[in-house]
Formats: C-alpha cells, structure tokens, sequence
C-alpha cells in the first residue's frame, strides 16, 4: 500500500469514532461465501491453489453511529489485516505477487473485473466483501458516484502492484510463496477462507 494511504489513515483512526471490538459481532453477518477460481490466462497469472471468496452483504453497515468503511475496517484489523486504505479501485488490471488482499464495499456500487480480460465481471454493493488471493487480476469497469472500498492485507506479506507481462515469471514465483493467512478477514480463525482454502491446497 502506498506510503501516503498508510498516513491517511492513521490519521484517521486516530480522530474518527470507532466501534468497540466487543460490538464487532453484532454488525457480521453469516454468509457462505461464492469460490471463483481464475486460471493463468497467459497474462494475468491469478493463483493456482486459492480461489477468489465472494462474501455478499456480509457486513452490515446501516447504523448512523458508525461510519460504514469505519466498521468494515475495523472488523478486518480485528481478524489481522490491517495496513488498510479506503478508496475507489483502479480502473487498469493490476494484481499483488507478495501478499493477499480484501476488499469491502463501504459506499456505491460498482462492476469490478477479476481474474484479468477473461476472467468475470462482477456487481458489488455495499456490505459485500471479497477476498482475493496474490495473483488475481482486479479492475474497475464502471462505479455509481462516491463508490469506495476498505482494503486491507493480512500480517505476512508486501504490497506490490503488477500491471508489466514481462514481470510474469517471476511474478509467478512470489505466488506460490505467498503464505495462507491465519484468519478469515470477517469471520476469524474459523472462517470459510480457511476452510476452503485448506481444502485447495490439499487437492493439489
């Protein structure tokens, strides 16, 4: 994440008016999340063992005590991801090699592309949360006006930003190093992440 973004919200945490971690709970939702798996397309190399978890209105964000990317931010830093920025997404196809990412819909709605050209285009609203694995391809396609997201990364990991196919092999290296992260961002250490993760990478 850029240094910039790390500083702004630092600053905001410090100012703005946060939920207690004991009240977390109370604005999760249960939701089995959908599993996207995006294969190598010969530019975006996706992940081979981890699928794309699409969580829809997993957080529940209508109170007027509480801002709605403030409760979705804090629900990630208390599962371990922090490092956490709130903007639009880019609308150019990026992906991270060195760490996993997840995006929560704060405000607006949005078509964000994920898994590159041929992957799929999908609608999100706000309370939807999706977790992608390094390597998948992610862009902005069209968005409502005010549109924003909460992003935020496990502990394990460095941020990057890959957008040149001649970075691609060893791209593909720092892939397969990325380690699985030890919590769920929404539902902790016995989320359906873990679980279906694990199961990913026990049928390689």
């Amino acid at each position: 994440m850029p240094l910039k973004d790390q500083i702004k919200n630092i600053g905001r945490k410090l100012v703005e008016d946060r939920p207690h971690r004991d009240m977390l709970s109370g604005f999760v939702l249960t939701r089995k999340p959908i599993s996207l798996t995006f294969s190598d397309d010969g530019l975006i190399p996706n992940n081979p063992r981890f699928p794309v978890l699409l969580y829809r209105g997993a957080i529940n964000i209508a109170t007027r005590r509480f801002k709605a990317a403030t409760i979705i931010d804090a629900i990630f830093a208390e599962n371990g991801w922090g490092r956490s920025w709130r903007d639009t997404v880019y609308d150019f196809v990026h992906y991270h090699s060195q760490v996993h990412e997840v995006l929560g819909v704060s405000r607006g709605r949005a078509a964000l592309e994920f898994g590159g050209p041929k992957g799929r285009v999908l609608t999100l609203n706000p309370g939807d949360v999706v977790v992608l694995p390094a390597g998948t391809g992610h862009r902005l396609v069209k968005a409502s006006r005010g549109f924003q997201v909460v992003g935020a990364y496990p502990e394990q990991g460095t941020y990057d930003e890959c957008t040149d196919s001649r970075a691609r092999p060893e791209a593909i290296k720092r892939i397969s190093k990325v380690r699985k992260p030890s919590k769920d961002p929404i539902y902790g250490a016995a989320g359906p992440m873990r679980q279906l993760w694990s199961a990913a990478k026990k049928s390689d």
